[in-house]
């Protein structure tokens, strides 16, 4: 979070480095930084870095540490953007356990790629099962997310015997559809086979 914070204040001008210092001192101290959490996109707007207002939220949300709850409601009522930052926030919000999954698993829900990428990072590695990670895998494939948005996806497919039966069924129904198979599922598909002792 520290080398965050640097790479994030490194790209503002010094009012938005201002401004972002006092909005995670108030988010430590106090229960009145969502304001700041909506608002971060317009004060990273004139840095033009694309990602810069996800690391801002994140950095706010690591600072509050917000309840399961407070993380719920922000992201149900959040704009994509703000959605976004809650679930690439998951993994650094202290004492947040498997409760906010129903998080992941909305987001796993839609088409909306940012989203679907945002919800497979190393919260899910960690708390998803077994079928929801094979489930949310195959999701990635059919929506387009590169398969490296995938937190630790090497040793979750290691030897998954099931997940390479869905594999190989998906792939047959693309080749039999005329449709190409996606090279990350070929690359998925190698790490399944059981390594020889």
């Amino acid at each position: 979070m520290a080398d965050l914070r640097t790479t994030v204040r490194d790209h503002l001008d010094p009012d938005a480095a201002a401004w972002l210092d006092r909005a995670l001192a108030e988010a430590a101290t106090t229960p009145h930084w969502e304001a700041d959490f909506a608002a971060a996109a317009r004060h990273c707007r004139r840095s033009h870095h694309g990602e810069l207002a996800d690391a801002t939220r994140v950095l706010l949300l690591h600072a509050a540490r917000p309840d399961i709850p407070t993380l719920t409601r922000l992201y149900t009522h959040g704009t994509a953007a703000e959605r976004r930052a809650v679930l690439l926030a998951l993994a650094h919000v202290e004492d947040i356990g498997p409760e906010a999954l129903p998080l992941v698993e909305d987001a796993l829900r839609t088409n909306d790629t940012r989203l679907v990428a945002a919800a497979v990072g190393p919260y899910a590695a960690r708390h998803l099962d077994a079928h929801g990670w094979r489930q949310a895998v195959l999701k990635c494939l059919f929506t387009g997310v590169p398969l490296d948005a995938v937190a630790e996806w090497p040793a979750r497919a290691r030897g998954d015997a099931e997940l390479a039966r869905m594999l190989t069924d998906y792939a047959r129904e693309r080749t039999a559809a005329g449709r190409d198979v996606p090279p990350d599922l070929t690359r998925v598909l190698a790490h399944t086979t059981p390594e020889e002792p």
